[in-house]
């Protein structure tokens, strides 16, 4: 579960979203002007800020077997340049640990050099595993302009050190 503050952000904490803030969450997306399409399916695995009783951020993951898709990353305009979107990209990269996810994706449009600080690299379509290029953000939302990026989670699959030989 992720529960956690920071000094950039002392009064925004972030938490696993819940039901009752899916509409909050697709309006934030709608003001931020992301695709809101098939989120609802990948509430369990959706990441939200909150300060106080506003939601001003999110992330999210869809996941695919040992891989998931890094989606709907945003934050409210007046939270901008704080930290926050660094915070709940970490935190979905952290959710996507725990799941045993080996190699995270994004489709982005607008912020690949926000991702490529956080060590995504930018790769074809192709070299994209098919069942997440069957997703609704492939094959519908995002443009075929939009950067495709990936980044390898370090020890997805390793076992612990005391269980190696």
């Amino acid at each position: 579960m992720v529960n956690m503050k920071d000094e950039y952000t002392p009064d925004v904490a972030l938490h696993n979203a819940s039901q009752g803030e899916l509409p909050d969450i697709l309006a934030l997306l709608d003001e931020c002007e992301l695709p809101k399409e098939g989120l609802t399916a990948h509430l369990s695995t959706t990441i939200v800020a909150r300060n106080g009783s506003e939601i001003v951020g999110c992330s999210a993951l869809e996941l695919y077997e040992e891989f998931a898709l890094l989606r709907s990353v945003a934050v409210k305009p007046l939270y901008r340049s704080r930290g926050l979107g660094l915070r709940l990209t970490k935190a979905a990269l952290d959710l996507a640990s725990e799941y045993k996810v080996s190699n995270v994706y994004l489709l982005t449009s607008s912020a690949d050099m926000f991702f490529s600080k956080l060590g995504f690299e930018s790769i074809s379509r192709a070299d994209v595993p098919e069942n997440v290029r069957r997703s609704v953000e492939f094959t519908t939302l995002c443009p075929d302009t939009a950067t495709v990026m990936t980044k390898a989670l370090v020890g997805a699959h390793e076992k612990p050190k005391a269980e190696r030989s």
